[in-house]
């Protein structure tokens, strides 16, 4: 059985994702194979897990895909690894619902069987911490909270004031501090951490993070606390027992503009019988030979609009797939890229594609972000007409006008039916993100979906 910890907080922003990839560091440093992991649906934290591990971080998320295929993914990744480690999602508690744990660090870390590492922010309070740990403890028994972090940590002195109080009152072990240090804060923009992909973190943020856990972290613990977890088996669900032969080639936007995408679900479709073909739009001229479907996913079109915009060619290539009815499917920031004009953070307008009706503008004020339930308004590369699955939203950008009910791609059913996407022949264009494993078959159809017309 693999050991397996799970770093959560008590808030979003307490610093998990710079301590989680600190300790990733460390036992990677020491030798252990560790595979990394982030609780919900996040695209920018797992690229950091990535630099620290050496290795592809993957999404578990408890409300996106059944607990049977959460089980399936998480052994999956972990199998030729000594330790797992899990960075958690928002607070401990937060997920899907007000009044449920769906889709929560803390569900996870139950079906995992895993330990919890606290992540509590001293920086303005001393022994009051220790009342926010023990409300963390008792909220849920249940929940295995087996140590605790301190971010923001002052001093020694500071420390001395928080620390015993906390042991005392829940008998939960201090296992650890971060100080409060400038170099320690990664820079932020509109959709939280900047991605590792664009290469603005620099090597000397890991050092100092890692030699910092190093220094003042109890990682023999940390370790000692992760061969506890009791992860239960787990059977295939979404995978094929085997690996299906190739059948078709996906060509897949993958550079600084264009990296949104969970690596379970391109696993899933290469074991489905897809050759993945990495492309960028943003430095490429023509796609890849033999291609015959495209996927675009979400990331940061609007910081390399003007680019984007003028490498024509591209534009050219795409055209042309198009008009000979190769399956495109795009997501977020795929959708800005295949509509007419894409407006910037700076106001500037910038032409895109033209290939769906979308006029997209970065909003200065307007974040749409959450879980949604979707129904397909036809039949697309993933899923029939009339059917469901669940996926997740996350985009400052507006459109200049909501598609019609002949061009939408999904009816949102958790909000009244709103219809979402634009679709044109062979293009399904959304901003719902969904992963591949939410449901068995939805890889296996997008293969199938483009495995006839070559371009």
């Amino acid at each position: 059985m693999v050991a397996t910890v799970v770093i959560a907080g008590v808030r979003s922003g307490v610093g998990k994702t710079t301590i989680a990839t600190g300790i990733m560091g460390a036992l990677t440093r020491r030798g252990h194979r560790v595979q990394p992991f982030k609780a919900g649906p996040d695209y920018i934290d797992p690229s950091y897990h990535k630099l620290a591990c050496g290795v592809p971080s993957r999404n578990l998320d408890t409300w996106l895909c059944d607990h049977p295929t959460v089980l399936e993914l998480f052994q999956r990744a972990s199998s030729g690894s000594d330790v797992s480690v899990v960075e958690g999602v928002m607070g401990v508690f937060d997920g899907r619902s007000s009044l449920t744990e769906e889709g929560s660090s803390a569900q996870l870390a139950k079906l995992l069987g895993a330990p919890v590492i606290l992540i509590a922010d001293a920086a303005k309070v001393a022994r009051s911490v220790a009342a926010e740990v023990l409300g963390f403890q008792t909220f849920d028994p249940d929940l295995n909270i087996a140590g605790v972090i301190l971010n923001g940590v002052a001093s020694e002195r500071h420390l001395e004031f928080c620390k015993p109080q906390i042991e005392a009152t829940t008998g939960i072990p201090v296992l650890g501090y971060l100080p409060r240090k400038e170099e320690f804060i990664q820079p932020e923009r509109h959709l939280g951490l900047i991605p590792t992909v664009e290469g603005t973190v620099a090597n000397d943020w890991y050092d100092n993070v890692i030699n910092q856990v190093e220094a003042t972290m109890d990682v023999p613990t940390i370790l000692k606390l992760a061969n506890t977890a009791k992860t239960p088996p787990s059977s295939p669900n979404v995978y094929p027992e085997t690996p299906i032969p190739a059948r078709a080639t996906i060509a897949v936007a993958q550079d600084e503009a264009f990296n949104f995408y969970y690596q379970d679900s391109l696993d899933l479709l290469a074991a489905w019988g897809a050759e993945l073909a990495p492309f960028s739009p943003l430095q490429d001229e023509t796609l890849p030979s033999g291609a015959n479907g495209i996927y675009l996913g979400g990331g940061f079109p609007e910081l390399f609009a003007d680019q984007l915009a003028g490498n024509k060619p591209m534009h050219y290539a795409i055209r042309q797939a198009v008009v000979k009815g190769v399956p495109v499917y795009a997501e977020c920031g795929g959708l800005m890229y295949l509509g007419k004009s894409l407006s910037d953070l700076e106001g500037v307008t910038h032409p895109m594609l033209g290939i769906i009706p979308a006029e997209s503008a970065m909003s200065q004020s307007r974040l749409t972000l959450g879980y949604r339930e979707v129904e397909s308004c036809s039949d697309s590369p993933v899923l029939p007409k009339g059917e469901r699955v669940k996926g997740h939203e996350f985009h400052w950008s507006t459109l200049a006008r909501e598609p019609d009910n002949q061009e939408s791609v999904y009816k949102i059913v958790d909000q009244d039916n709103r219809l979402d996407g634009f679709r044109t022949g062979s293009v399904w264009a959304s901003y719902v993100h969904i992963h591949l494993g939410s449901r068995m078959g939805l890889a296996s159809r997008f293969v199938e979906t483009c495995s006839s017309d070559r371009i």
